[in-house]
């Protein structure tokens, strides 16, 4: 006697254009975290007087880049509840088109304030979008097809975060600083176009009552959170009270959400979701690897540009192995996911990111540049094979209505993660840079001694501004940043290697993915895939 094949969950309409659908996301993925990417190489031209930049000092570039984080960051969560309520297609267009003007606002900022706040609105419109695009992958692909369908979705990311220093390098060649933003509007409106005719429209069929407490404790919490890691890391000294106070203020909040989500009939977020091994130890290791990733970027631009004299754009040629790294393989990973199960394969992943953090523990300003391109590829094929499984984990482990909120999940750990990576490396780094350089910097002149210590490009600056008695300064600077340099590797080596045990212990053996060859994944209280096939008819094609 024959079983007949389950029925697909996903209308066939939308299933024919699911992989131009893909494409459309992946156009609005590119755009939102290749933005972040560009506005690295315009720093210089925009702290440039008028009428070549705007004359931005120090702190206006970095609330610039700050701006769009904190807004980013408080909305990530509030947006992928609002797209599980009211549509998640609506989400992104809205996101889109406010992303849009934004950047077209940006481009014709006239002073440093308008150019941070343009950028805060910005951080709404990527808020908005992000979480949508991987809940509607969840909504269009089967269960058998989301490993390959979140691999390329992962992939994308990495490439844009290589390719936006190459973008921005050549459009600040070639044009005016704005036009780092205004490459984002034809873009925006191509994509705004695809997504209005191929993408279908899909929300939670019984989402409750609003949590209007819970959302603003999230966003109280996760916005004090963000600004004191940040203020943290600018200052190098997270016992000042302008980083620990905001600090703890968003740790009191996050605290007082999760007691309250605990107690209220209708939560935004469903805390027993963190009872689900697989998925608690998900989020856990994209926290981590982005902690670990974010924080040697920090260091890697400076190495690259400072110490071995490479301009922006080489720069970001020299990052592409990692990007063509992750491009490759990402989509693939799921084949090695069914042969090995999540937990191997993540923690492989984890391991190859480990070995690319031992090459910068050990590389000097005279190594052979292409040990970069090597590193490059070894730390790329590991994203590339931790990123997507844990994804498809995270994503698999709950019901397909809940996929915005589960979306908003793992873009807020990334996004947290990658800030403390940020603040927290860089902390290291300017402390052992700083220590490394006292005895030489008793040398200098007193109204010289704290800027000198504050970076190896503050250090050159002083020296280029001493003529010749600063030359002096220039071979201990490079000796003091290669020895922080390797202090902050071999912290983001245990900090890899912790994440692989997280991954070998708790992700699950030989569930390859949800539909995949182990097995379909836990769903919250046992429930099973009839659940999850309830957002079949709140997916609506608009054929």
């Amino acid at each position: 006697m024959t079983t007949a094949a389950a029925p697909p969950r996903i209308p066939e309409a939308i299933h024919r254009r699911r992989w131009a659908i893909l494409g459309t996301l992946v156009l609005a993925l590119l755009v939102v975290v290749l933005d972040n990417s560009i506005l690295n190489v315009a720093m210089k031209t925009i702290a440039t007087p008028a009428p070549v930049g705007l004359g931005a000092t120090q702190s206006d570039l970095e609330w610039s880049i700050n701006s769009y984080t904190l807004v980013f960051a408080g909305l990530l969560f509030t947006s992928g509840l609002l797209g599980d309520r009211f549509g998640r297609k609506r989400a992104l267009l809205a996101g889109m088109v406010v992303f849009g003007l934004a950047s077209l606002l940006s481009a014709m900022a006239a002073s440093p304030g308008e150019l941070v706040g343009y950028r805060a609105l910005m951080g709404v419109g990527g808020a908005l979008a992000m979480p949508a695009t991987l809940a509607i992958i969840m909504n269009v692909f089967e269960r058998s097809e989301q490993p390959k369908a979140i691999g390329i979705w992962a992939g994308a990311v990495g490439l844009a975060i290589a390719i936006g220093p190459i973008t921005g390098g050549l459009l600040i060649e070639h044009f005016w600083w704005g036009s780092v933003f205004l490459i984002n509007v034809p873009i925006v409106i191509v994509a705004v176009v695809a997504m209005a005719v191929l993408v279908p429209e899909s929300k939670d069929p019984n989402p409750g009552r609003m949590d209007p407490i819970g959302v603003l404790l999230s966003i109280i919490g996760l916005v004090a959170l963000i600004f004191g890691i940040i203020k943290g890391g600018e200052l190098a000294d997270f016992t000042a009270v302008e980083a620990w106070a905001p600090t703890l203020t968003g740790v009191v909040a996050l605290v007082a959400f999760v007691w309250f989500e605990r107690r209220t009939r209708f939560p935004a977020l469903d805390i027993s979701w963190f009872r689900n091994k697989v998925f608690s130890a998900s989020v856990a290791v994209v926290g981590v690897i982005f902690f670990a990733l974010m924080g040697v970027s920090f260091f890697g631009v400076f190495y690259i540009q400072s110490v071995r004299g490479y301009s922006a754009l080489q720069a970001g040629l020299l990052m592409l192995p990692l990007a063509v790294a992750q491009l490759v393989f990402a989509p693939r990973a799921r084949l090695v996911v069914d042969r090995l199960g999540v937990a191997a394969t993540a923690a492989l992943g984890m391991v190859l990111v480990a070995l690319g953090f031992v090459g910068y523990g050990v590389i000097t300003a005279t190594s052979p540049i292409w040990v970069l391109i090597v590193l490059g590829l070894v730390m790329g094929a590991g994203m590339a094979h931790v990123m997507p499984p844990v994804t498809v984990a995270i994503m698999g482990s709950l019901p397909r209505e809940k996929a915005g909120a589960g979306s908003a999940v793992n873009n807020t750990f990334r996004q947290v993660g990658g800030s403390l990576g940020v603040a927290v490396l860089g902390a290291v780094l300017s402390t052992v840079y700083r220590d490394g350089m006292a005895d030489t910097l008793q040398n200098l002149p007193v109204e010289y001694r704290d800027k000198a210590g504050e970076s190896l490009e503050a250090t050159m600056a002083v020296a280029d501004r001493l003529g010749e008695k600063g030359q002096a300064l220039v071979a201990p600077a490079y000796d003091a940043f290669i020895h922080a340099m390797h202090v902050v590797a071999w912290l983001s080596v245990g900090i890899s290697v912790v994440g692989a045990l997280v991954a070998w212990f708790l992700l699950p053996r030989r569930t390859a993915a949800p539909g995949g060859p182990g097995g379909q994944a836990p769903a919250k209280d046992g429930q099973d895939a009839a659940q999850d096939g309830g957002a079949r008819a709140t997916a609506t094609a608009e054929a």
